[in-house]
């Protein structure tokens, strides 16, 4: 039998890091069983859901790499069907029409909270024998009275709750529509779900949601909730912590890969190992390894594995992510040296794909800014014969190759007998605008024969002018 699983996030906002986590719990688990992987958008709240979130949703998880086996379904394409199972449980007594106003309810409310009681509703509609259609009605599910609900969940063990603790809750609304905990079940028996992945928020979800699969004399797929993921100051994470939009972390520079190795420990652990690839996750991926502790978000750790990834993946993949960054600041790449060969120069000198997009320009573009200060300091009259020998030695180079380039500068060096410094430092400014870049000949290389040479003339032009 193959497993089936799914992710079934509500489009009323991003894809936040809770969301991508359970997410990725839930498709290790499909590929790590040859299962199948199934996302459902729970659309439902008609007034809240958007189609920018929808589409920020599968942006996020088609940039994670999360692809489904099934879907994306949308439950507000399945009303028919809710419909149609909710009159099932009318006509087997599983469920009835409460034609309880909102005052009345509001007043049962304000009692039992008073008397110190959680507010529930009292079955007053429970056993009633005359109905009126015309009247209006919510439907709710007959939730047993006695007995309990039993579960054993994958990650907390043993749950046990009394069926007296629970109400008989909505599942339509007055308006006809579905209310999350009816159509969440309709869906995954449908859907002949296995189990269920999902953020320990919804544990007291789960009794109900049994309680309606068992009416419906249908399988009780397996649970698993895991905890919530918390700030380094133990509060519940949010926006300061960095609780930000899957697709932020990408805007910010950081790799998929270093997202989904960083969520992955989240709360999973796999011995003492920290950097997996993805066929490593899915080998090693169980739930029995999930902690019952909240996890701690950590955005040095996050940086970290990004340099990491940065350094060790192949050029040609942080290549594509390079391109993307270079697009969205307006620089044309078409032009200029090779992306993976800007990523081995540039891949142990940044932190993110937005500080190498940002530092690489001067290799894509025809002029340069001069930091005035790097001007200032370094492109001097004492710099000046430096700068015009290298350059007529540079002329006649046959072949534009960082080791000939490096054999050029040495005998300009040697020439006038100073430090590499002397000279690699004025060149650098001269080339970038700045003091920071890669070796000196590979930066040369990179930069290209026409655009090092104009510089140069340019930075001379300077000296002259200062």
């Amino acid at each position: 039998m193959t497993i089936r699983t799914r992710f079934a996030p509500s489009p009323t906002g991003y894809l936040h890091i809770g969301g991508a986590r359970t997410a990725l719990y839930c498709w290790l688990y499909a590929k790590h069983n040859d299962g199948t992987f199934i996302l459902r958008i729970e659309d439902t709240d008609r007034e809240r859901s958007t189609q920018e979130a929808v589409d920020a949703i599968l942006e996020g998880m088609a940039w994670l790499g999360l692809d489904c086996s099934e879907g994306p379904f949308y439950q507000t394409q399945h009303f028919p069907r809710y419909a149609a199972v909710a009159q099932q449980l009318l006509d087997q007594g599983h469920a009835y029409r409460c034609y309880c106003s909102k005052e009345r309810l509001e007043s049962l409310r304000a009692d039992l909270t008073a008397q110190g009681e959680k507010p529930r509703y009292d079955g007053h509609c429970r056993n009633l024998t005359i109905e009126n259609l015309e009247q209006p009605y919510v439907i709710r599910f007959k939730n047993p009275i006695s007995g309990v609900v039993q579960f054993n969940d994958s990650v907390r063990g043993e749950i046990t709750v009394p069926n007296e603790e629970l109400d008989d809750l909505i599942i339509v609304r007055s308006d006809g529509t579905p209310t999350y905990n009816f159509t969440v079940v309709v869906d995954d028996a449908d859907m002949q779900i296995d189990i269920v992945i999902r953020g320990d928020d919804h544990i007291s979800n789960t009794p109900r949601q049994i309680n309606i699969l068992r009416a419906l004399q249908v399988k009780v797929p397996q649970y698993a909730h895991i905890p919530m993921i918390l700030g380094d100051d133990g509060k519940r994470l949010s926006k300061r912590h960095g609780a930000v939009s899957v697709l932020q972390y990408r805007d910010d520079g950081y790799l998929p890969q270093a997202l989904i190795n960083y969520l992955v420990r989240l709360g999973w652990s796999h011995g003492d190992q920290e950097i997996f690839s993805t066929a490593e996750m899915i080998a090693a991926f169980d739930l029995s390894h999930i902690s019952r502790s909240p996890a701690a978000f950590n955005p040095e750790k996050l940086l970290w594995l990004n340099q990491h990834y940065l350094k060790t993946l192949p050029a040609e993949e942080v290549a594509k992510h390079l391109a993307w960054q270079l697009q969205r600041l307006g620089i044309d790449y078409s032009v200029g040296p090779s992306l993976p060969q800007v990523v081995m120069a540039m891949r142990e000198r940044v932190k993110t794909t937005v500080e190498m997009a940002e530092k690489s320009a001067y290799f894509f573009s025809d002029t340069i800014e001069l930091d005035p200060i790097a001007a200032e300091q370094h492109l001097t009259v004492v710099s000046k014969p430096f700068l015009e020998d290298v350059m007529q030695r540079l002329k006649t180079l046959p072949t534009w190759q960082a080791a000939d380039l490096h054999a050029v500068i040495a005998q300009t060096v040697a020439h006038f007998n100073i430090g590499m410094g002397k000279l690699a430092q004025p060149l650098r400014v001269s080339v970038t605008g700045n003091t920071n870049s890669p070796s000196i000949d590979m930066t040369l290389e990179l930069i290209g024969r026409d655009r090092t040479l104009n510089r140069l003339q340019q930075a001379l032009q300077h000296v002259g002018i200062v």
